[in-house]
């Protein structure tokens, strides 16, 4: 991810820096990380237009063990530990 990316991806649905696939896989990754999950048989049509079924299993992993470890941590309250100081990390805006 570059730079700008992460500084857009609040608004990655409508911002250029991202192509179809990225906006399809952040698309996936948000109804994944919904409570409950709520990825649609669509979503995955849609992504297996342009990955292969190694590629959709590793995403999809990727997704649940990022979404495992924020949870874990937030059981644990497990605060920063600064390891992105000064780094780039915008908070989206609430409708």
């Amino acid at each position: 991810m570059t730079e700008r990316h992460i500084d857009e991806l609040a608004e990655y649905q409508t911002s250029d820096a991202f192509d179809d696939l990225q906006r399809l896989a952040l698309d996936y990754a948000t109804a994944l990380s919904q409570t409950p999950a709520c990825a649609t048989d669509e979503m995955v049509v849609e992504l297996r237009k342009h990955l292969d079924e190694t590629q959709l299993v590793e995403l999809t992993t990727m997704i649940a063990w990022e979404n495992f470890r924020a949870r874990f941590n937030r059981g644990f309250d497990v605060a920063a530990q600064g390891y992105s100081e000064g780094a780039s990390c915008p908070i989206p805006q609430r409708p």
